[in-house]
């Protein structure tokens, strides 16, 4: 049964991290509803890739809680883990995908490691991902062989492979152009609308966080933690914190 609608897709509670016992981010409080585009934003060093590694259980965290759909991930145990990890996808910055492997391998691998499926349905699968993705007929080509923006579409058909509750997207336009950033943008918010996917964006890209955004925390490193939180047109109008105002009202910010 799905979990009731009220419950936040993610709950992350009183999160302390950081690297070698130096605290990064102390005290950091924030939910994601079911289905939003939530963007993590905030200048360099302030800690989102940070918490970005700590959500998805790369990192522990020395403090607090994270909890997918009502369910502590901190607090489960290793097998419950890698079941939690199964309702999430994560789309790194640079992509990810193993060169030595075609387009249909990389596609593959989440799902020979956890399903059962059967060399030919995994084949029609990872067609299917391709497909939602705009990249239909790549399954042999290489990764060499893709634009930048067609390795990021790559990527995310394999982040999308498991059917995701939750993808995680690390600066997805970095190294992309103007215009293929804003046809990335527009995938990800058909994923949202045509699968319900709930979209978690570490990002910087004021044009991405204002097209698509509906919701955002703002990351400060002196402050380690959290200064804003809000709708990006609604902090950027209206915030009384001259960091939000200098940071949302940027020249990039062209909207």
């Amino acid at each position: 049964m799905d979990p009731a609608p009220e419950i936040p897709a993610i709950a992350v509670a009183g999160l302390e991290c950081g690297y070698g016992g130096a605290p990064v981010l102390t005290n950091v409080t924030f939910s994601v509803r079911r289905g939003e585009i939530f963007f993590v934003i905030g200048g360099s060093g302030c800690g989102k890739s940070t918490l970005l590694r700590h959500l998805v259980g790369l990192n522990e965290a020395t403090a607090g809680t994270v909890s997918f759909f009502g369910e502590s991930f901190t607090a489960a145990d290793a097998a419950r883990r890698r079941e939690l990890l199964r309702t999430f996808g994560v789309l790194y910055q640079s992509g990810a995908l193993w060169s030595s492997l075609t387009v249909r391998e990389n596609i593959a691998l989440p799902l020979e490691e956890y399903t059962p499926l059967t060399r030919v349905e995994c084949d029609e699968l990872v067609a299917l991902k391709l497909a939602q993705v705009g990249l239909a007929g790549a399954e042999d080509k290489y990764p060499s062989e893709l634009s930048g923006g067609m390795r990021k579409r790559a990527a995310l058909a394999r982040a999308l492979a498991l059917d995701p509750a939750i993808v995680f997207f690390d600066e997805p336009s970095a190294g992309l152009d103007p215009v293929t950033s804003r046809h990335l943008d527009e995938l990800i918010r058909r994923v949202r609308d045509t699968l319900g996917t709930t979209c978690v964006i570490v990002s910087h890209e004021l044009a991405s966080i204002f097209a698509i955004g509906d919701r955002l925390i703002l990351l400060d490193r002196s402050a380690q933690g959290i200064i804003a939180e809000g709708a990006p047109r609604a902090l950027a109008g209206s915030s009384r914190d001259e960091r939000v105002r200098e940071f949302l009202g940027r020249p990039d910010n062209q909207s």
